[in-house]
Parts: structure tokens; sequence; C-alpha cells
């Protein structure tokens, strides 16, 4: 499908090669090559094309049922899992529109609903970083606009090999500044995210996208052509060779040795500025009631389109490809179909309203063409320069591809692994140990993990719109909704692939609790969840155990604390050559604040105020960063989960930003209590002086789960803890903020000018 200097030209036009051009040739062309192959299907999957149709396909049917059952867009390997989302959905009244569509979008009261989502560009951003990341945030953000909402803000959730690694000083920069390029273009602020680095991502970057986008309930749209006569509008950008064959061949491919040449012509191309004007021109046609349905083209382009259109609304549709605008006229409709050139959009308009919907499109420069039909037939039927070359049912590519049972086996390393257990590793003790646990927390606080991000959040615009409320390095970015009443929506990203890689069920549940707790650090109650599960190749059945044990985490995770799965996306092939990425699946939570004037910052800023830690703190050392980074060790069974505590916490964190009873909060996952404090005076310039209740390392660095420090509202520390007593979370009162040095007290105190040098040098050091 691909080579060095640019795609290979499929058999696509009137009197070109094998395997036939129109329908009316497929019954009786006799066979000589076959592509089916080169388009990622499997001679099975072949043989049930032909048997839907009944005879061969034509090139141009094969490009659709190629993209369509792609692992990317039928999630062949995947759909049997991933139906325990719905089974297990807790009850709710919140999920306005779920999995299946677009994004999830979810009710957040007066009137107002949100829509989400998270979804990967990990091979594209490895093989062409910058246009690969911007194309990302172009494609989140226009699954959020075909909802019928204003995108409002972006995130990211980022992974790279070792931070001083040759290929990492390549893509991450790249990286960054293609996410900042393109969401900077848009004018859409960037709240939050991650940034981690681990050798297993070398070779395989996850750059996972967010979007959020604002909406009334009214405004609600779905991708379904429904009125038959009703027209098929295109609009936005012409149609290039660009990004030919990504969903299905990029996207289900791992890379080898020689890869990273032979993959790039199926990287997209974006042009923000383009995107803008759509956005605005998709707004205005919304607001003027012009458009019936609507879908965003993305992965697989107009194939994606018309078949999801049609086969959402259970109609017809009749397509002229020649009307298709293109950048490049060479092209014949096998690569029309598949072409993912980006900033476009579909339509259906009903025919009086054609005038006036092109006459927006004209009024914002962005351009539009009728390509075809809405029709009573249950067929997608597609013509080129008068012949067909398409007549199918469009459910048969859009819900009906392959389902796979794929094996599933637990390795057999898994038992060795969970048995090489942490404790066995030295802590400090006895005399000179302050200076030990000294130097332990600054190894975290100056690693390219726990260091500061501020190299790269600089780059975002974290405030354009001026509706941003809380961004990195908060716990949660938080944005107003509304002026007048204050009620505003959080969310906040997590995923750890060390955890997930000791036992990937309890890992991901870990991922989720760390995301829902960070939500509600800052007064948000939450509400909801999306994903991005990212693997290696479904084709490794120990690959498949770690997925299905995630999957089946995560379903079990939002049952018990009751917030939905709306939709996401799943990533395989991540892995290069046969040595696939650690399991990571990337858990978005997004939670309602009814007044954002009580949000709750993660630094300490105001002096002399009790700082309380919430929760249990236990001897668990397994996965955590300072086992890694320490010792290089990567054993044990990480953190128990515990998701009725979770709930319980998150219960006095609202309610205390809700009372004022708090001026700061920040969870405690990554680096422990030692970490989470030097960032909480790092971030609100404050220092503090605390007391450990018990072993210092454990205390200082242990990563168990259900656990946030609060800084008390000076008269506030009694009612809060009735409240923590009342919710059954434990309250340790550990010491008070103010001065200039982080302090723990008895074993060593660091200056916070020396805490922040060392905290906010590493990454300018690597990158800068």
């Amino acid at each position: 499908m691909t080579g060095a200097t640019g795609p290979t030209r499929l058999a696509a036009r009137p009197g070109a090669a094998a395997p036939q051009d129109t329908v009316a040739d497929a019954g009786v062309t006799p066979e000589r090559v076959q592509p089916y192959a080169a388009l990622g299907l499997t001679a099975d999957e072949y043989a049930r094309v032909r048997a839907i149709l009944g005879r061969r396909p034509t090139d141009a049917e094969l490009a659709i049922y190629s993209v369509m059952w792609s692992e990317h867009c039928s999630y062949k390997s995947s759909r049997k899992y991933l139906r325990q989302f719905a089974d297990k959905a807790p009850a709710t009244d919140v999920l306005l529109a779920g999995i299946g569509q677009n994004a999830g979008v979810v009710d957040v009261g007066r009137g107002y609903a949100v829509t989400f989502k998270i979804e990967s560009h990990n091979h594209p951003s490895y093989v062409e970083p910058f246009q690969g990341a911007a194309t990302g945030v172009g494609g989140i953000v226009r699954d959020i606009l075909a909802m019928g909402a204003r995108p409002a803000a972006v995130m990211d959730s980022l992974r790279f090999g070792p931070a001083d690694a040759p290929d990492t000083h390549r893509v991450l920069p790249a990286v960054v500044g293609g996410i900042s390029f393109y969401g900077n273009c848009l004018g859409l602020p960037n709240i939050g995210g991650e940034l981690a680095f681990d050798p297993c991502y070398l070779g395989n970057p996850l750059v996972n996208a967010l979007c959020v986008g604002v909406l009334r309930h009214e405004d609600l749209k779905l991708a379904a052509a429904t009125g038959p006569g009703n027209q098929v509008v295109l609009l936005g950008s012409r149609t290039g060779p660009d990004g030919i064959g990504g969903a299905s061949v990029l996207a289900s491919a791992s890379f080898g040795g020689s890869g990273e040449g032979a993959k790039r012509p199926s990287v997209q191309v974006g042009d923000p500025f383009m995107e803008k004007l759509l956005i605005e021109c998709c707004l205005e046609l919304y607001r003027a009631g012009l458009v019936v349905g609507v879908q965003d083209l993305g992965a697989a382009g107009v194939a994606c389109a018309t078949t999801e259109l049609a086969a959402g609304g259970h109609t017809g549709m009749r397509v002229t490809l020649d009307r298709v605008p293109l950048r490049d006229a060479s092209l014949g409709p096998a690569e029309i179909l598949m072409s993912e050139s980006q900033e476009r959009m579909m339509a259906i308009v009903t025919p009086a309203n054609v005038a006036p919907f092109l006459a927006i499109c004209a009024k914002w420069d962005v351009p539009a063409t009728v390509i075809g039909e809405v029709t009573d037939t249950g067929r997608l039927e597609m013509t080129w320069h008068g012949a067909h070359v398409v007549d199918i049912p469009p459910g048969s590519a859009a819900d009906d591809g392959p389902v796979y049972d794929r094996p599933v086996r637990r390795p057999a390393s898994q038992d060795a692994l969970i048995s090489d257990n942490p404790d066995r590793l030295p802590r400090p003790a006895g005399r000179g140990a302050g200076e030990a646990l000294r130097a332990d927390l600054l190894l975290l606080v100056g690693s390219a993990d726990g260091g500061d991000k501020a190299w790269v959040t600089e780059q975002y615009d974290c405030y354009v719109r001026g509706d941003t409320v809380l961004a990195s390095p908060h716990d949660a970015g938080l944005l107003r909704i509304d002026e007048e009443t204050g009620l505003g929506v959080a969310l906040a990203t997590d995923g750890n692939g060390r955890f997930c890689h000791l036992d990937p069920y309890a890992g991901t549940q870990l991922a989720l609790a760390e995301a829902y707790r960070n939500v509600a650090t800052s007064g948000a109650r939450p509400l909801a969840v999306t994903n991005c599960l990212n693997f290696g190749s479904p084709e490794d059945p120990a690959v498949m155990w770690q997925f299905t044990e995630a999957v089946r985490g995560l379903a079990d995770g939002c049952q018990q604390l009751g917030v939905p799965v709306t939709g996401g996306n799943v990533s395989f092939y991540n892995q290069t050559g046969s040595t696939a990425i650690r399991p990571t699946p990337v858990v978005g939570v997004l939670g309602v604040h009814d007044d954002v004037r009580r949000r709750v910052p993660s630094g300490f800023s105001l002096p002399d105020a009790a700082i309380v830690l919430l929760g249990t703190t236990r001897s668990e050392f397994g996965g955590s960063l300072w086992a890694w980074l320490r010792h290089g060790h990567l054993g044990g069974l990480p953190p128990a989960v515990d998701l009725p505590a979770e709930r319980s916490l998150a219960d006095v964190l609202v309610a205390a930003s809700a009372g004022r009873l708090i001026v700061a909060a920040h969870d405690l996952s990554d680096g422990g209590l030692g970490l989470a404090l030097a960032e909480a005076c790092l971030v609100g310039g404050t220092g503090c002086s605390v007391t450990l209740p018990g072993e210092a390392t454990t205390f200082l660095f242990s990563e168990s789960a259900a656990r946030a420090v609060v800084a008390v509202r000076p008269g506030a520390e009694a009612e809060l803890a009735r409240l923590c007593a009342a919710s059954g979370v434990p309250a340790a009162t550990l010491g008070r903020t103010g001065g200039s040095t982080l302090e723990i007290a008895g074993l060593f105190a660091v200056p916070l000018t020396e805490l922040a040098d060392l905290h906010g040098r590493t990454l300018p050091a690597l990158f800068g």
C-alpha cells in the first residue's frame, strides 16, 4: 500500500488494472491480482465480502471494506469485550449519547450538556511527529463538533521512551509543537494532561488527545442520514492523497527496524486555520437549523462518513464521487474513499435548505459541494464518471465487520514478576537516614517523570477564551460553563503502565481511581468516563490477556464508582517488532463543579493552614516511582484498589470545597506524599513543615491509593474532622503551611529555591 516515496496508486480508473473498476465488471472479470492483503484484509475477510455482495468487489468497494473493517474502525479484536461498558453501566440519567456515537454527551445541569472523548494518534506521531500530533488534535476536535457542540478545550496524554534517548529528542519536541500549533491556532485552551517516560515506549510513543465541548440539550446532533431526497453535502478542505490507508494499514501495523520511511505517506497533513473556519461555519449552520445529520471525516474519510451516516439512518445513499473536490486530479474512486485529508465534514441537508446552507459556507470561505442524496433503497451506491463503482448495504461495512475471538493467555512470566516483591528493597535507616531520604526526594523531584512539565505546558495557551479556571500544573483542568451561576466542568486523564504491567485489572482501576480523585480535588463531582486503551498486538495471546483484564477492570470499576463509560478508543499494535509496550489504558474522568468560584487549587498559598493527610497509607511500592527510579525495580503487586474508599474520599473533597473548608488539595499518586508535598509547595509558592506519623520511607514514597493531602482553612479544622469521620475517611494532621522551606521534621529540610531549581531544570536541559 505504501512505499518510501509515496502511496501506491490503487487500480481505480476506467480501464485500469485488476481487480475491477465497476459493479458491472465485478461478476465477469477473471481473477488476476488480489490487493486485499495489502489493504489489511485477510483471505477470510475477503471471502466474506464476496459472500455479502454475491460477486467480487470492485476496487472502490474493496477500499471501503478494508478501512471500515480495519482494527482501527471496526474494533474487530476488542468489540466483544467492550460490550461490558454497556452491560455493566451504572444506572444513571445523565447520559444523553454514549458508545457508538462520535463522542459521549452528558447532562451537566441548567440545560447544558458536555461532550468529551479521548483518542490515539500514536503511529502517525512516531512516523511524522509534528503532523501526527497536530492532526490528532484536529480529529478529536471534529468528533466533538459533530455532536453539535462548540469545542471548549483540549488535553493530551503523552508517553515517550527514555528522556535522554535520541529518538525521544526527535519525537517529543515535534509532538509538543504539533499539539501546540494546532490547538493554539484554533484558539482552544489546553488545560492539562500527562507526560511520562519509559523504555517500553521507545519507538512507539503514545499521543492521546482529548477534547471537550459544550452545548445546550436541544443542540445535540447525531450521525444519521434520514429523509430520502435529502442532500449529502461535503464541506471543508479538498480531498488529497494524504493519509490514504492510514486506518487500514498504518494503525494496524507494528514498527520494524526500517519502518519509519516506509510508513511516512500514510500520515495526514493538517490546516488548523481551515478547521477554525469549519468550526465557526458548522456552529452557524447548527444555529440556523440547516443540518439534519452530520459526521466528521477522520479515519477512513468519505468511506466512513457515507457508510456510517447511511447505516445510522437505516437508509440508503447515492453519491457521485467525481463531484468530490480534489487537490490532486489524478485520484480515483478508491483513493478518494480512503483519503484521510483533514478538516472535512459531511452533512445531511433538506433540498429546501441547500441554498442557505451553501451561502453560510461561502460566508466562512468553507468549500461545500452537494455530492449525493439520501435514498430509501437501503444501498450505498456510488458512481464515477457515470459508471457504478459501489453498490453495497452500508450496514455491512459500518456495523457488521468481523468480530474475532482472539486467543487469550496469561503470560508465564507473570507469576515471577509479581513474586519479585519490592519489600526487599533497602530503605534509609539509622544515622544518615534523613540525608538519604532527602536525596531520594530530590531524585524524584528532578526526574523527567517527577519534574516540572512547564517546558511542555508553556507552549500551549491554557487560558485563551477566558473560561479556564484551573489548568496544569493543578490536579484537574477546570472550565467555567455558565458565567452567572459558576457552573463548570473538571477533567483529568491518568494512566500507569507500570501498575498495569504488574496487574492489568487492578492497574486500570488505579488509573480510573486517580483520574476520579484528581477531579474531586478541584471540588468537582465525578460524572462520566472516556478511555484510550493502548496495547500491543491483539494477535499476541499475552497482550489479549492484558487487554481483557484491563477492560474488565475498567467496567467493574466504573460500575462501583457510579460513573458510565461514554466512549473512547482502542489502539492496538503499539509495539516495535515483537516487543509490545506495557499495557497503558488512559482514563479520562469528567466532573461537574456547581460553582467554580469555590474551586480548590493544588498548591499551598495560604500560610498557617493545617496540612491533613486523608486516607490510609500502607507499605505499597509495587510499580512505584521510588522503586523504579531509586532501584530500577518493577515487580510485586500494585497498590491495593479500594473503590468505596475512593468514593468516600471524593465525597469529602467535594463537600469540603463547597463548604470552603480547604484552601488546597493534591492527590497522592506517583512519588507518594513526598512528591505531592514538594509539588504543592512549588505550585503555591509556600513552604510547609510536617511530621510523619510512621516509618519514613513508607509515608514519603508509598503510592497507596485513595489518598489526598489538603490544606485546611484556619478555623475549619474541626468541621473537616467531623466531615471525614462521618464519611469514614481517615484524617491525620501532619503540620502547617508557611515559610520558604519544605521540612520533614526530624529528618531533613529543603529550601524551596533548591526544589524549584531542581524541579524546573530537567526538561529544558534535555529539550530546551
